[in-house]
């Protein structure tokens, strides 16, 4: 699949060369917040997830998603100077373009309408709704704000760091980014956070693996989506994938941190359980595909 066109959204910004934001781990959803627990210990980090992973699910993704805001392909001059910038940058323009495309198409062919996340880029840190923005997280969604933050230098980490190289290794990323937001504004965050109260820290550690899981899914209903509307997969596409879900899985990275893997602390899953998440939402290529991960929640 390429990832070169010059057709950006409106909703791209970027905070580059304005310094970082307060201190505190800022944003949720993050890709390696499994990889900051292997290295600084779980406590901290799940209290942080407990307050900011409260992303819905979807026992049909489009349901409570009315009355938003309808998007279309972008003209922005701003967003196209901030994607010009440089190539990595402009391909991850390119790339939440089209999540941002496909999931505006998904809805309104659900007679809904589709509020789209903002695309935040910062250098080493940077501020957002949840707090800081900081490069050693990863990509992250914050639900507060709806923004989805990004450092590109992760895209090097992800290659050269993780064995994950490939652009549409990339593309996963922040597909399941997008996921989060679709789980924000499906309306079931209610339910999420009220199955997070008043159970253990292992139970609350299991419902956050399933909601990193079904953003896994939607990534690949994404893929399947753009690749039916002709931004044809080339070879090697999904496995490059795949090969990234592995490498950010809880297990891989307690492993790669010197650890002995321990499941009650997963907070994103396995590295198998990460590829047949993605896997299925890529093969069953509809919302509805992923909506099992919240089923008796």
């Amino acid at each position: 699949m390429r990832f070169d066109e010059d057709r950006f959204s409106g909703n791209i910004e970027s905070q580059r060369g304005m310094g970082g934001g307060g201190g505190g781990l800022g944003g949720a959803g993050g890709l390696l917040l499994g990889l900051v627990a292997s290295r600084f210990g779980i406590g901290g980090i799940v209290v942080v997830l407990l307050v900011m992973f409260l992303f819905g699910g979807l026992g049909s993704v489009f349901q409570g998603g009315g009355g938003q805001q309808a998007v279309g392909p972008n003209t922005g001059q701003a967003s196209a100077d901030i994607c010009r910038s440089d190539p990595t940058t402009r391909f991850a323009c390119n790339v939440y373009t089209r999540t941002e495309e496909v999931w505006a198409q998904l809805y309104q062919a659900q007679g809904e309408r589709f509020d789209p996340p903002k695309l935040v880029f910062y250098s080493q840190a940077g501020r957002s709704g949840c707090g800081a923005a900081q490069s050693a997280m990863g990509p992250f969604y914050c639900p507060l704000d709806q923004g989805i933050y990004i450092d590109t230098d992760f895209f090097t980490e992800l290659s050269q760091r993780f064995g994950a190289p490939g652009d549409f290794a990339g593309a996963y990323v922040i597909a399941h980014e997008m996921g989060h937001h679709i789980q924000t504004i499906s309306g079931i965050n209610d339910q999420i956070r009220s199955a997070q109260r008043g159970v253990g820290e292992a139970q609350q550690n299991a419902l956050q693996v399933r909601m990193e899981l079904q953003a896994d899914c939607l990534a690949g209903v994404w893929a399947a989506q753009a690749n039916r509307a002709g931004a044809t997969l080339e070879a090697g596409d999904l496995e490059e994938g795949l090969r990234a879900a592995a490498a950010i899985g809880d297990d891989t990275l307690q492993r790669s941190a010197g650890r002995r893997p321990v499941p009650e602390s997963f907070t994103h899953g396995t590295s198998a359980q990460r590829q047949e998440a993605l896997r299925r939402g890529f093969q069953g290529g509809t919302p509805d595909s992923c909506a099992g991960y919240m089923q008796g929640v």
